[in-house]
């Protein structure tokens, strides 16, 4: 498949959303409250529904992320390049990736989803476009639909497998979180999580962060009544030595009432940053690794009410910060398009730490 050799360039729109919509963001620390979110891509492209998702900073700065449509649509894998300010496409079929990230050698790694998509985690050559399937099963049972992954600083592959939607037949009882180990073998790490969503690992490698995110939507089984929703928190791993959960879970942050985290990523003190899909105060949340709020980055309007003619808008589903001379720049995937805003501090990424 000749992905990346497909001349379809999408124009950067360059805009900032409206400032007199979007609150300041709080939390001086980590950022300046008169900066403001700059828009560097909305979809174009006629495909329906869904969300762009799972930004990845290439080793060469740029940022590939996912535009996941709903149903037979094809998902895109795209490229955004910050010395060129273009989006182009990488893969016009991403079998609906949704979180990426590179690893080591500077392939791209996807966690595809369900609803017409490959259900797996796969590899990308982005010099050739070729893709493999790294993992698939469990036990020989293949998985719901891989959401999201992070790395260890030895190259192993921590991903959640929920599931949200999809017409595929479920083969696995539990949605839990695993591990793919160098040599390919895939590790359950915890099924401690009714519906586990975005996923980070702390600096130093001994803490894993998992959001649940268990909205009660679950097109699975049109048999059996719909499930109602359940938690949405943020959970705290101890791992030991082999990168395995010892001891007991522990909440880190509860969101009570209101809609939990999508996606999530660290900086290099360690702070957590959360995209929260809330109609209250959307935008990416962030905590020190002790539970408590130190910053918020607005991505919408607070205290939506959304109606059928209105839906909410500013809904943040991911987070990664850039590379080099843009490691304090955090780029954020919100409704159908990319963002970025630059911070005070340094994002952290173990592929490339030394």
């Amino acid at each position: 498949m000749r992905v990346g050799m497909i001349v379809a360039t999408l124009c950067l729109l360059g805009v900032n959303l409206p400032a007199a919509e979007i609150p300041p963001p709080s939390g001086e620390r980590i950022v300046d409250p008169a900066t403001r979110l700059e828009k560097l891509f909305t979809r174009t492209a006629p495909i329906q529904g869904g969300l762009t998702e799972g930004p990845a900073v290439a080793p060469d700065g740029s940022i590939y992320f996912s535009d996941i449509p709903l149903g037979r649509d094809l998902g895109m894998i795209l490229r955004f390049d910050p010395a060129s300010g273009q989006t182009t496409v990488f893969a016009a079929d991403s079998r609906k990736s949704n979180g990426l990230i590179f690893d080591s050698a500077g392939n791209l790694l996807a966690c595809e989803g369900a609803d017409y998509g490959g259900r797996c985690v796969s590899r990308w050559n982005v010099k050739t476009g070729e893709r493999e399937v790294l993992a698939d099963r469990y036990q020989g049972q293949k998985f719901n639909a891989p959401n999201d992954l992070c790395l260890d600083r030895q190259g192993r592959i921590y991903f959640t497998d929920p599931r949200y939607l999809g017409h595929e037949t479920r083969e696995l009882e539990h949605r839990a979180v695993y591990r793919v180990d160098r040599d390919g073998t895939v590790v359950e790490v915890t099924r401690e999580v009714s519906k586990p969503n975005g996923i980070a690992l702390s600096p130093d490698g001994k803490t894993l962060y998992v959001a649940e995110h268990d909205n009660g939507t679950d097109q699975i089984d049109a048999s059996k009544p719909k499930p109602t929703p359940g938690p949405m928190k943020i959970y705290a791993f101890s791992l030991d030595s082999d990168g395995l959960v010892t001891g007991s879970r522990r909440t880190l942050h509860d969101f009570r009432d209101e809609a939990g985290c999508d996606g999530m990523c660290v900086d290099q003190a360690g702070h957590l940053y959360l995209t929260v899909r809330s109609a209250r105060r959307p935008g990416v949340l962030v905590l020190d690794p002790e539970g408590h709020e130190v910053a918020m980055i607005p991505t919408g309007p607070a205290d939506q009410q959304p109606t059928e003619e209105q839906p909410l808008v500013g809904l943040p589903s991911n987070v990664e910060f850039g590379l080099g001379d843009q490691s304090h720049v955090l780029y954020i995937t919100v409704d159908l398009g990319l963002y970025r805003i630059p911070l005070k501090v340094r994002g952290y990424h173990p592929q490339y730490a030394r």
